[in-house]
């Protein structure tokens, strides 16, 4: 399976241009409101560094996180004992082989995530899992967009200044656009720099693989979901009906008999 990594000099960008509660098109708002009601335990896949986690539980959802990214756990934990929160259950974990100890009222997929699992198998079987650790009854709700392929291959360079005063700077290049097996491919190259000298650099390879609306429902209800609906821009009942808006999916594990 190819996983987007998030290594360190990538989290440390990613908590910054994205800090906790910082809502991306409302979706902290979004998903704070659909789960206001849950009593259970709630997961966030794909949880990162906690943007959208810990506003779930300063609001008093019991909400556990897993991420491929040890930064991004950690990162997660340390932010957690900065606000002296309860620590939450945070696991490292492959979810393509995920086997948690918990079933779940719901499971949340924020910010496009599922998209950085390039795989097509991989991902329906991640969505497997999912549906696994939901309790009979329980949700998945998860957003995505589609990219803008009409755009040629670019190369963009951008830098983020760290409170300790090093810069990093930031190297994203188009490198693929398939438009046949639905995903795009950037390289970005971080690199740390102190008073001037170059102390770090890291590598990152960004896959988004997109899907049809339709499509993935299908993939959704031969899982076994029932009561798909598919939403536009966090709005409840509002059917998608352009390219550029966000596809919210909420899906429901079939009740016990």
């Amino acid at each position: 399976m190819s996983f987007s990594y998030y290594g360190p000099l990538c989290t440390k960008v990613y908590d910054i241009t994205k800090p906790i509660g910082y809502s991306l098109g409302g979706d902290i708002e979004f998903y704070s409101h659909l789960l206001q009601h849950c009593n259970g335990r709630i997961l966030e896949a794909m949880s990162g560094s906690g943007r959208m986690l810990i506003p779930l539980l300063e609001a008093g959802l019991k909400v556990d996180g897993v991420d491929y990214s040890e930064a991004m756990v950690q990162s997660c934990r340390s932010r957690c004992n900065e606000r002296a929160l309860p620590m939450p259950e945070l696991f490292v974990a492959d979810l393509v082989n995920l086997d948690l100890p918990y079933r779940y009222e719901a499971i949340i997929i924020p910010s496009g995530s599922l998209m950085l699992i390039q795989d097509r198998s991989s991902s329906i079987q991640v969505l497997q899992n999912l549906y696994d650790h939901l309790e009979p009854g329980g949700r998945l709700i998860f957003d995505l967009f589609l990219p803008d392929v009409t755009k040629p291959a670019s190369m963009d360079i951008s830098s983020v200044r760290l409170p300790e005063g090093d810069t990093i700077t930031i190297e994203e290049r188009t490198t693929e656009i398939n438009l046949l097996h639905q995903y795009t491919t950037s390289l970005i190259r971080y690199e740390q720099w102190h008073q001037g000298t170059l102390v770090d650099t890291e590598m990152q390879e960004l896959t988004l693989r997109w899907y049809g609306v339709e499509e993935l429902r299908l993939i959704l209800e031969k899982i076994g979901f029932t009561n798909v609906e598919v939403y536009a821009d966090f709005n409840h009942g509002e059917v998608p009906t352009q390219s550029n808006q966000k596809f919210v999916y909420e899906a429901t594990r079939k009740p016990s008999l």
